[in-house]
């Protein structure tokens, strides 16, 4: 067993190998380009670390494209020959339950896994930013932030990755609307490091929720030549940008940066596609003509809807189709969905569904199809629960906003 910068233990074959795991989760807790060359580098230094087996698993799943998940199943079956072969500690025990839980679609066991991790180990970054990832994909807004507090004392300024903590703590406050405590958090992760994505996300969300748009367009660009280095979340940022321009009423602005900061036609992420969705709806609410952008943002959903990954993205994709005048496409993925609920019922995607999602996409579906009143009559109720989406507050407006428009326009018809 080998420690690493801030005292956990590995199964591995040398120092090297600790070392570039451990710059290789710095990596993914900054959104870096380098995430895969990182991981590479700890693989070529120790080909049997268990730890290292387990993050290629992760970052398999991570990309939920259909012909990449069943990668992720053999990197956990790796992992679990090597714990047999070498050994393994309660911690790497539980980060393959984690892993086997998030292959199951189990996501609230996965959470639990990770929080036993931090209940013993509060110095693991990544238990911590896995943590943070499912209870943010469940909508457990409390856990968000309270994962992150938890642990915060155990962590050090002079610690690697102290402050991408501060960041995952600003952006829980900011879920429980703590907003002065957020920005404030917020601001010291970036005065640590101005390239904290997560940090600078936080803040951009402080922005939105309390409709504070000219700080929010100053924040950003001012912070926007560190995107460069960021993977594939710098169109997140953008995104966030464009919503305070959309806030101004700026729609061409919004439009412009849709096309030239947003989209990507070679991007299959579901984070990417979500932007793309919501923009897209947003701006149509707002009245304004979006021409033939849908089709192509359809184009990429249709090929990626046979997987149930989060309900959060379920919702989009239908929309999107329904949007792009797909409707029988749209009608096919919700009755996909419903029967999915039916026979996984203990998936976590299945019992959103069940609860939320169904009725949701359906009264989306209707929407796009002009059915005013059947749309406001699904779409009033699980307002109250569509938490359980995941997502944040600010991505979850959407749907509030669909709402409304589905009955304003149902009583200009009657």
């Amino acid at each position: 067993m080998y420690p690493n910068a801030v005292g956990l233990h590995f199964t591995a074959a040398n120092d090297t190998a600790v070392a570039a795991f451990d710059e290789t989760v710095l990596a993914y807790a900054g959104f870096r380009r380098d995430i895969g060359a990182c991981l590479k580098t700890t693989l070529a230094a120790d080909p049997d670390m268990l730890m290292a087996h387990l993050l290629k698993g992760l970052f398999f799943q991570f990309m939920a494209i259909p012909a990449i998940l069943p990668r992720a199943v053999v990197a956990l079956a790796a992992a679990r020959t090597l714990a047999a072969d070498h050994g393994a500690d309660d911690r790497e025990r539980l980060h393959m339950a984690g892993l086997d839980a998030w292959i199951r679609g189990e996501l609230g066991t996965a959470a639990q896994a990770y929080e036993s991790i931090l209940a013993e180990h509060p110095r693991d970054l990544l238990a911590l930013k896995l943590a943070n990832f499912f209870h943010f994909y469940r909508g457990d807004s409390r856990k968000l932030r309270d994962s992150v507090a938890r642990v915060l004392e155990h962590w050090r300024p002079q610690d690697p990755g102290y402050g991408f903590v501060l960041s995952l703590y600003a952006f829980g406050q900011e879920e429980n609307g703590e907003y002065r405590d957020a920005e404030r958090l917020g601001r010291q992760a970036i005065d640590l490091n101005p390239a904290d994505a997560w940090g600078v996300h936080a803040v951009a969300h402080v922005y939105e929720m309390q409709a504070r748009p000219a700080e929010g367009i100053e924040w950003l660009r001012g912070l926007e030549p560190h995107w460069n280095a960021l993977n594939n979340f710098r169109y997140h940022l953008w995104w966030h940008r464009a919503l305070q321009h959309l806030h101004g009423g700026e729609h061409a602005t919004v439009l412009r940066l849709y096309d030239e900061q947003l989209w990507d036609p070679k991007s299959d992420e579901y984070l990417d596609l979500t932007n793309d969705i919501s923009l897209l709806q947003r701006l149509e609410l707002a009245g304004v003509d979006v021409g033939d952008r849908w089709q192509a943002v359809a184009d990429k959903v249709q090929a990626l809807n046979g997987v149930r990954y989060f309900a959060f993205i379920d919702a989009h994709y239908v929309l999107a189709l329904a949007a792009a005048g797909r409707i029988e496409q749209a009608g096919a993925m919700l009755a996909a969905l419903r029967e999915h609920a039916a026979a996984a019922p203990v998936q976590t995607v299945s019992l959103v569904t069940a609860s939320v999602n169904g009725d949701l996409c359906e009264g989306l579906l209707r929407f796009r199809q002009g059915d005013y009143s059947g749309a406001a009559r699904l779409l009033a109720p699980v307002r109250e629960r569509v938490q359980l989406l995941g997502g944040s507050h600010a991505q979850r407006k959407l749907f509030d906003a669909i709402a409304m428009a589905a009955t304003a326009a149902a009583r200009a018809t009657t």
